[in-house]
């Protein structure tokens, strides 16, 4: 039963329930995915068990090294193990192979819960010291951002340390986690309705850690003038997340800067130069679905293909655009054709985004850490956003009756 369609210079061809578009699988039924394995007259998978046994250790060890997630679950390990003892029998080569594999599974699940427990405690430790108002009446004992570290570079090389760190941490299989169990033609829900996406929460919550600090950082100050201080900087650094090529950062530095209590500091802004930030809110701006910012993602991605460098092969992508992106991908295309095929184009599709997400994270990040920065940054407290507002008030008093009321109800 088989049918050919030239489509422009590309053919597409049926064999029985399996449709091909330039010899590579588009669609096919779940059944006759399973019945393309099923033993003929002239294949019998147990004659060629030793050929196929490298290929099968092969497509373990792909499966440990790229979803090692999968593998919490104790159901899972239960038939990994299953697995190796099947596949390893009486063949040496295969049984030290698997050996390997399951050992360096087990050292990344156990780097994974080391790293989870430490990401624990820093938060911690930031909700031990809440931030209040007293810190601002008394800021000159209080350490700032810039006490700490008063240099744009050295800054912008420590955030992308914690965006490299907990980048790696991020299980590609948590993006489809996060929404793809709502197929109703699912039948195995359950078997993994225990998987997690702690550790995509986590980065996202960093990057909203990222924002609050740098708007507590900037209503902090008792005297305008350091306020505008705080802002340059931060601008600066910015300009330096942009530089390296962390996207993220920047991203959350913007937001915090655009924060309405930051923004409403019209006296504070006007001691600004803000051109460059004018021009990183360009690079950023999200009309035309983030068009300068996907152009300028390109551009460091094709930078870090060729780089001569470790620190050139930094990208660091807007991760919540990029969750958005994979969202619509998974949400516009159907897993299933109306023929109830599997929808293999969509599923390349999806592979391609997650891949390139797994290069990004891969990079070991070059600069030289500085254990006193990293720590203010990932514990110092930072204002609730009522306390945010509180502040920016006792900075600038309210200008209008909006303001006024606003400012009644905080306190």
């Amino acid at each position: 039963n088989l049918g050919g369609r030239i489509y422009g210079h590309g053919i597409t061809a049926s064999y029985g329930e399996m449709c091909y578009h330039d010899n590579s699988l588009v669609s096919a039924s779940l059944e006759a995915l399973i019945q393309h394995l099923v033993p003929t007259v002239d294949y019998y998978p147990d004659i060629r068990f030793r050929e196929v046994a490298p290929k099968l250790v092969q497509l373990l060890t792909e499966w440990t090294e790229t979803f090692p997630y999968d593998f919490r679950d104790e159901r899972m390990m239960r038939c990994l193990k299953d697995m190796t003892h099947h596949v390893a029998r009486g063949d040496e080569y295969s049984w030290r192979a698997m050996q390997q594999m399951t050992q360096r599974l087990i050292k990344r699940l156990s780097a994974l819960g080391q790293y989870e427990e430490a990401v624990a405690a820093l938060n911690a430790v930031a909700l031990e010291r809440p931030a209040s108002l007293k810190s601002k009446q008394a800021s000159g004992q209080r350490s700032d951002v810039m006490s700490v570290c008063d240099d744009p570079f050295i800054l912008a090389q420590q955030l992308t340390h914690i965006e490299l760190d907990r980048l790696s941490f991020i299980g590609p299989e948590e993006f489809i986690q996060s929404f793809a169990m709502k197929d109703p033609l699912e039948n195995h829900k359950g078997f993994f309705r225990k998987r997690k996406t702690s550790n995509l929460e986590a980065y996202i919550n960093w990057f909203n850690r990222l924002s609050y600090l740098v708007a507590t950082e900037i209503c902090m100050p008792v005297k305008k003038k350091h306020r505008a201080r705080i802002i340059e900087f931060f601008i600066d650094v910015a300009q330096e997340c942009f530089n390296i090529g962390n996207f993220n950062s920047l991203m959350a530095i913007i937001t915090g800067m655009n924060m309405s209590p930051v923004a409403r500091l019209r006296k504070t802004w006007s001691k600004v130069n803000t051109d460059k930030f004018e021009i990183l809110e360009h690079q950023m701006d999200p009309s035309s679905n983030f068009s300068n910012y996907r152009t300028a993602l390109r551009g460091a991605t094709q930078r870090s293909e060729t780089a001569h460098s470790s620190q050139e092969k930094i990208v660091i992508p807007f991760f919540s655009l990029l969750i958005k992106d994979i969202y619509f991908l998974n949400e516009g295309c159907a897993s299933r054709l109306p023929n109830g095929h599997i929808n293999f184009e969509k599923l390349w599709e999806l592979a391609k985004q997650v891949s390139e997400f797994l290069v990004w994270r891969q990079v070991i990040c070059p600069f030289d850490r500085d254990r006193r920065i990293l720590q203010y940054l990932v514990t110092t407290p930072v204002f609730s956003e009522d306390e945010l507002h509180l502040a920016s008030y006792e900075s600038e008093g309210p200008e209008n009756n909006m303001e006024k009321d606003s400012r009644r109800s905080l306190r």
